[in-house]
This record gives structure tokens, C-alpha cells and sequence, in this order.
């Protein structure tokens, strides 16, 4: 069944609300339309493109709010985060970040994307990797965009100790999956 204009944009507007780091393509598959058309919707109802999109979602200053490392150490591009809760950052894989033979990611690079968020999330000056335990789950490569979610699942205050889920996706596929215990100076908040 065809959707009017006007539900088409109605579900448009609520989508990206949703979800800001949706490409036009997935939108166009989603609504059964073509990207054009996607493009057009946008315009009339002044949502700016994607790469706009981010930067305004990245325009908040985290570089205040981070304690544990600077922002520019972060790999990847940290989009939102609420300390000791959870975070989430994109990573636009490119040509460099590939094997030549096969054209995907080495997994270096997947893993510090996850680590570095992992460390971000951390309300403390000082916060390391103690263990992690990690699973690459599907390959990527070069030109997907990787949105890694990170999640403070406990807080261990007479350990000095933070659990953090970190999981992967391209796609909304998961690609990556891992849990990290990270250390802390001070305990945080127990939860």
C-alpha cells in the first residue's frame, strides 16, 4: 500500500528523529521510494543531509564533559554521551583502514573504536582497560560506517572497577561485540 506525501513525511521526520545517522538509500528502501524523492521530502521539511545531521549531533561540547582521555584520542567521532551511563560514537571506515587483498577492516581499528568509547564513558580522570573480552562478529569494509554503542553495565566501588557493554553495528547489523572492565581512581556510582 502507497503512502500519501504527507505520511510519507510524517513517518520521515519521525524516523530520523529516531534514528539521525540514517542514509537517504536506507530511507528510500524503507519508504519504497527513490533516494530523490527521499532528498526532496527533506528539503521541503528543512531536515538537513546527513553528514549535516552529525555534525550538529557532534556540535555538543564533549571536549568538557570527557574526563577520562582527550577527544582527539577518541577513534572515531563521538556523537552522544551521557557519563557513566552510556555513549556512542561513528567511525567511517576508509581505504586505509583495510587489508589490500580483501578490502576489510583490519580489526584493530575496530577494537580501538569500541576501547576508546569504553574509556570515554568513564567519569574519571583516570580510567585503563583492565580486561576485555571481544567477538568480531561480521567483517566490514571499506565504506561502511561502524555506530558503536557503549553501556555501563555495573560499577564496582570497593574495586575501583566498571563493566561496559560495547556492541558494534553496521547497518543496524551487529558487527562487533565486547565486554570491557575498565578501572577507575574513584568507584562511581553504584547501580
Amino acid at each position: 500500500m502507497k503512502r500519501t506525501k504527507k505520511e510519507r513525511q510524517q513517518l520521515l521526520t519521525e524516523t530520523i528523529a529516531d534514528n539521525p545517522f540514517v542514509t537517504d538509500e536506507q530511507l528510500a528502501q524503507q519508504f519504497g521510494v527513490s533516494v530523490q524523492t527521499i532528498r526532496l521530502d527533506r528539503m521541503e521539511l528543512s531536515i538537513p543531509e546527513l553528514r549535516e545531521r552529525i555534525k550538529d549531533v557532534a556540535a555538543r561540547n564533549y571536549e568538557n564533559e570527557i574526563k577520562s582521555l582527550p577527544l582527539d584520542e577518541i577513534i572515531g567521532e563521538i556523537i552522544d554521551i551521557e557519563l557513566d551511563k552510556r555513549a556512542f560514537s561513528i567511525f567511517d571506515v576508509g581505504e586505509e583502514h583495510v587489508f589490500q587483498r580483501n578490502g576489510i577492516a583490519r580489526g584493530h581499528h575496530l577494537f580501538a573504536q569500541a576501547n576508546s568509547l569504553a574509556v570515554a564513558v568513564i567519569n574519571d580522570e583516570l580510567a585503563l582497560t583492565v580486561k576485555s573480552n571481544v567477538a568480531f562478529v561480521k567483517p566490514v569494509k571499506a565504506g561502511d560506517r561502524v555506530i558503536t554503542k557503549a553501556v555501563v553495565r555495573t560499577q564496582q566501588s570497593e574495586k575501583n572497577r566498571t563493566i561496559v557493554d560495547v556492541t558494534s553495528t553496521v547497518n543496524n547489523e551487529v558487527v562487533f561485540i565486547g565486554e570491557f572492565e575498565m578501572y577507575r581512581t574513584k568507584g562511581g556510582n553504584e547501580t
